[in-house]
């Protein structure tokens, strides 16, 4: 008499994933195992949808043959990290946001004699300029040590160099003010050729460092950790690991801020952090 096989969660599983869905899964693998970067655990649906247009920018007819190009060509995983990080910033973005830090953070980090501050997931630096002009309006930057990290080098680049578009800055001089700007927002930074270059004694005291949230160690002792839009990216497994990187690099008491559309609820460290603005997504270590 023949026996009905088991069908388990895991090979229903494998039957309703589609031939993108495994190619994909194995262009992550590839990338992992090839140049030691970790997408697995990002969220899938925005990353299946960077590497479609990765794929058409580059020309190729698969996820596959792109897998095989980024395996044999370094060259080309630079260009499609470009994707799948995909650097979006502004200057004070959130104005709100900013503005609760200079209110209710900054009076009370002013209270230690060093501080040291993290911007996880920097970007092209846009953050952690905003970061530093605010410190320095409130007599900090020069007590401050800022580690600015993010995975992508050619983002941490352009952020070392402090150079942003012009026609940005009517923008970033709205957002700066809405956050309680004490100065003139031109102060910081010269024009020149289409382009702003900031004020380089912003960043004397700033470390910029390839650092992933996916496989990477905490910063210790930090009193500041500003996180923000990017664990929304990240699905739930990969968020309670970032969230438990921050937990252990705060020291007691330390802040910790994330973006809009990110919360502490639902996540494994939800209850060892209090709010200080809900909608800000601000919090205290307990």
């Amino acid at each position: 008499m023949s026996k009905t096989p088991i069908t388990t969660k895991a090979d229903t599983e494998h039957h309703q994933l589609s031939t993108l869905d495994i190619e994909l899964r194995l262009l992550l693998e590839a990338i992992y195992l090839r140049y030691s970067y970790d997408f697995r655990d990002y969220a899938g649906a925005s990353q299946k949808r960077r590497v479609v247009q990765a794929i058409r920018a580059f020309d190729c007819h698969s996820v596959s043959e792109l897998q095989s190009r980024v395996l044999h060509e370094p060259a080309m995983f630079m260009q499609l990290l470009q994707y799948l990080t995909i650097p979006v910033s502004e200057m004070f973005r959130d104005p709100a946001y900013f503005a609760k830090l200079r209110t209710e953070v900054l009076p009370v980090l002013s209270t230690y004699p060093s501080l040291k501050i993290w911007v996880a997931g920097c970007s092209t630096g846009e953050e952690v300029y905003s970061l530093a002009i605010m410190l320095k309006e409130e007599g900090l930057l020069d007590r401050s040590i800022i580690y600015a990290t993010d995975i992508n080098p050619q983002s941490l680049d352009k952020a070392r160099k402090g150079v942003f578009p012009l026609d940005r800055m009517q923008l970033y001089t709205r957002n700066y003010q809405q956050a309680g700007g004490k100065r003139a927002f031109s102060d910081y930074y010269t024009a020149a050729y289409h382009a702003a270059l900031f004020d380089r004694s912003l960043c004397d005291n700033v470390t910029f460092a390839d650092h992933s949230l996916a496989t990477d160690s905490v910063f210790s002792e930090t009193h500041l950790i500003s996180c923000r839009n990017v664990l929304i990216y990240f699905n739930r497994g990969l968020q309670n690991r970032a969230l438990g990187l921050f937990h252990d690099s705060l020291c007691h008491r330390g802040f910790l801020g994330l973006g809009s559309k990110e919360s502490m609820e639902f996540s494994d460290y939800g209850q060892q952090f209090e709010a200080i603005d809900k909608r800000e997504r601000i919090f205290r270590k307990r």
